[in-house]
């Protein structure tokens, strides 16, 4: 990808994260959520990119927010995104740690077109590429990739959520021996831990969203790592209720439409097609992965951010002041 591309996007994520962090500790996840979206749809519209919305929040009529469709930008090259304008928004209104925007980009046709729903994902580093695989359990694939990495499985580290829906997996794991770290929120950021060298975490499992899948998944591929995805229907992943019922069918009509199956184990090459793609993170607060946004008593700025190449596998950290 053109490097003067990852520089424009790179400041399309630091605008939205200064946009959220001004909303870091108030209370309101929606409003720190649309001031991330105002900046990133304000700067990407000002790009030299013909771009376009491939997995985010929702068809137009149902989320005026950076919705699945939307074209972005002036013109030229190009670009399919998929994005997260803040992953973390109840973290950035409790003023938590992990709070960040993510955003992956690719050459037309590169990354999976999905509704926004549920997605059940597994992610590896380069040393357990090839041992995963969905349809086995998840017992199975923490010996898999143990085995893989050549360690005993009182070794292995799984990063999850620390949501009700994963107490029977964590359960799980321990009775396996291995180690877990629950995160309040962001599986991109685990994600990109498991992938990444020399962080202490060996495999992601989580049932999260799926634009945060799709991101990941390209996190994966410019890392030399592996993942496997499955779309969820609301009332798979949360349980039956009228409601999700409802939003279920919707789903189901919209996968149908879309041309994915919902249940089907998707690999990381059906969900990231190309090599031609980026993924960028800006820390909004700090954590695991990157520092969040500071502020000086002489009112100056600063932001880091992630940068992961997918054609160069470059991982550079861009230290911005503002």
């Amino acid at each position: 990808m053109d490097q003067d591309l990852l520089y424009r996007l790179s400041a399309v994520t630091e605008a939205a994260a200064l946009a959220g962090y001004a909303w870091l500790g108030r209370g309101d996840k929606n409003a720190a959520d649309q001031a991330a979206v105002v900046a990133m749809r304000d700067l990407l519209n000002q790009s030299p990119i013909d771009g376009r919305i491939v997995i985010g929040e929702g068809e137009i009529d149902e989320a005026p927010m950076l919705y699945i469709g939307e074209q972005l930008g002036r013109g030229g090259v190009a670009v399919d995104i998929a994005v997260d304008p803040i992953e973390g928004t109840r973290m950035t209104a409790m003023g938590q740690a992990n709070a960040l925007v993510v955003l992956a980009a690719g050459a037309r046709g590169s990354f999976l077109s999905a509704p926004d729903m549920y997605m059940e994902k597994l992610v590896v580093g380069q040393g357990a590429r090839g041992s995963i695989d969905l349809q086995r359990s998840l017992a199975d694939n923490a010996r898999a990739v143990a085995q893989a990495l050549g360690k005993p499985l009182s070794e292995l580290t799984v990063a999850t959520l620390a949501k009700p829906r994963h107490e029977a997996v964590i359960a799980e794991l321990h009775r396996l021996g291995a180690r877990v770290f629950a995160f309040p929120d962001g599986d991109v950021a685990a994600s990109v831990l498991a992938c990444l060298p020399d962080t202490g975490i060996d495999m992601m499992y989580c049932i999260g969203g799926a634009p945060e899948g799709v991101i990941s998944a390209a996190v994966a591929r410019s890392l030399g790592g592996d993942m496997q995805g499955r779309l969820l229907l609301r009332s798979e992943a949360k349980g039956a209720s009228p409601a999700n019922d409802a939003a279920s069918e919707q789903e189901a009509r919209r996968c149908r439409e879309m041309g994915v199956v919902a249940g089907a184990a998707l690999t990381l090459e059906e969900m990231v097609r190309s090599d031609d793609i980026a993924f960028l993170a800006t820390g909004i607060t700090g954590g695991e992965l990157l520092e969040g946004v500071r502020r000086y008593d002489d009112g100056r700025l600063t932001t880091e951010t992630l940068v992961i190449c997918g054609q160069t596998k470059a991982v550079r950290r861009i230290r911005a002041q503002h």
